[in-house]
C-alpha cells in the first residue's frame, strides 16, 4: 500500500469484532479470561489494550517498524528508552534539543551514573569528537528544536553501527509522512505524538519505533514496570489525528514556505531558519533523506525589546508553547522551551532572547502573514 492509504487505514482500518470503521475506545482497565491459563490476549490496559493496539500497530506501519511502543507523553517514551542502557554508558545528543529532554538527561539519569555530551550534531566532526569508548548511542533531532540543523542519519549511523551502538532519531518535526529514520539506518525513532501525530492540540501521547526483537522485550518490560502508557481514550484521539496526517503536513509545509520568504523580507527580523531555503546550510542532505521541509520556523527578532509586543499583540497566531497542531502557534524558546538548558549552552546553540518559534498550521497563509504583520510592524 502506499503511504496515504498506511496513514488513513492503519493496522486495518475497522475494528475485527463489530466492524466499527473507527476503532473503539476500548475504555476498561482490566479483560475477563475464559478460565485458568487462557486469555483473549489483553489482561490489563497497563500492559495491552486494544485501542493502544490498533495506534501502535497503525504507527509501526507508517514508519517502517516492526514495533511501536505508545506512551503518555513523549517524555515518557524517551525515559523508557533509556532503560535500554546502564549506568556507566555515555550518549551523544543534539546540543539545541527540546529542552525537557536536556532536563530529564541532565538533571535525572545523570544521577544515575548515565553520562551525556551535547553536540551540534549536524557537525559530524563534533560528533567524532565527543565520542568515547563508553558511548552507546547517538541521540539526534532532526531537525532540530529550535535552529532547524539538519543531521546526517546515515552517516550518524555508520559511525555509531561500527562502534556497537543504537541510533535513536527524534522524527516529531517530520513525522513519517516526511522522513522514515529506520530506512536510513536509525534503530529508534521517537514520537511527541502530541504534536503532529495527533495534531489538533487535545492530547499528550509519545512512542518508541522500532525493529530489534530483543528490545521489544525490554522496552515493553520498562512500559509496563513505570507505568507510562498511554491512555484507551487518547489512543484513540492519536489514532483519529493520524488519519489526516498527510493533509495536514502538506498544508503546513506549504503555508510555512510562503510564511519563511515573507519573514525574510520583514524589516524587523533578522534571520529565519527553515529547512526548506535552498541556501539553508543542509538543504541538499535534507533533501536526500526527506521528502518535504515540514512547518517549524524559527526567526530572530533585530530588536528583544519588540519581543513581548510582539506576543501580546499576535491574535490568530496564537502565543502557545507545543507546536505541530492545525492551529499555529508562536513560542518564546528562551522562556518556555529551552528554560532548562544553561545560558552559556543556550547562546552557543544559538536560542537567544531574539529567537521566536513559529509552528505553522493549516489556516489561510495569508491571514496568518497579515497576523504576524500587524504584530511585527505595529
Amino acid at each position: 500500500m502506499k503511504a496515504e492509504t498506511i496513514i488513513v487505514r492503519g493496522g486495518g482500518g475497522f475494528d475485527p469484532v463489530t466492524g466499527a470503521v473507527s476503532v473503539p475506545v476500548y475504555q476498561s482497565a482490566t479483560f475477563r479470561h475464559p478460565a485458568l491459563g487462557e486469555s483473549t490476549g489483553y489482561d490489563y490496559s497497563r500492559a495491552l489494550n486494544p485501542t493502544r493496539s490498533a495506534l501502535e500497530k497503525s504507527l509501526a506501519l507508517a514508519e517502517h517498524g516492526k514495533y511501536a511502543l505508545a506512551f503518555s507523553s513523549g517524555m515518557g517514551a524517551i525515559s523508557s528508552l533509556i532503560k535500554l542502557f546502564k549506568p556507566g554508558d555515555h550518549i551523544i545528543v543534539s546540543a539545541d534539543l527540546y529542552g525537557g529532554t536536556y532536563r530529564l538527561f541532565n538533571e535525572y539519569y545523570s544521577k544515575y551514573g548515565f553520562s551525556f555530551s551535547w553536540a551540534d550534531t549536524s557537525d559530524f566532526g563534533q560528533i567524532e569528537q565527543n565520542y568515547c569508548p563508553q558511548t552507546k548511542a547517538i541521540f539526534i533531532e532532526t531537525p532540530s528544536n529550535p535552529m532547524m540543523k539538519v543531521s546526517d542519519i546515515r552517516r550518524c549511523a555508520d559511525f555509531i553501527h561500527a562502534k556497537g551502538g543504537f541510533l535513536v532519531v527524534d522524527n516529531t518535526f517530520l513525522t513519517p509522512w516526511f522522513q522514515n529514520p529506520l530506512d536510513l539506518g536509525a534503530d529508534f525513532v521517537i514520537h511527541s505524538g502530541t504534536k503532529y501525530l495527533a495534531g489538533h492540540h487535545d492530547t499528550l501521547s509519545g512512542f518508541i519505533v522500532h525493529s530489534n526483537d530483543d528490545a521489544e522485550v525490554r522496552l515493553r518490560d520498562a512500559q509496563m514496570s513505570e507505568g507510562a502508557t498511554l491512555a484507551p481514550f487518547d489512543a484513540w484521539l492519536t489514532l483519529r489525528g493520524m488519519k489526516t496526517l498527510a493533509l495536514r503536513m502538506e498544508k503546513a509545509s506549504r503555508n510555512a514556505a510562503e510564511i519563511a520568504g515573507w519573514l525574510r523580507k520583514h524589516p524587523a527580523v533578522e534571520k529565519v531558519f527553515w529547512i526548506g531555503f535552498p541556501d539553508h546550510p543542509q538543504y541538499e542532505l535534507s533533501c536526500s533523506q526527506s521528502r518535504g521541509h515540514g512547518g517549524m520556523i524559527s526567526f530572530y527578532m533585530k530588536d528583544a525589546s519588540r519581543v513581548p509586543s510582539v506576543l501580546k499583540k499576535v491574535s490568530l497566531v496564537l502565543f502557545a508553547e507545543s507546536l505541530g497542531g492545525t492551529d499555529s502557534l508562536i513560542t518564546y524558546p528562551v522562556v518556555q522551551t529551552h528554560s532548562a538548558i544553561p545560558e552559556a549552552m543556550r547562546i552557543a546553540a544559538g536560542v537567544n532572547d531574539r529567537l521566536l518559534r513559529l509552528s505553522v498550521g493549516i489556516e489561510d497563509a495569508g491571514d496568518l502573514i497579515a497576523d504576524l504583520e500587524q504584530a511585527l510592524s505595529s
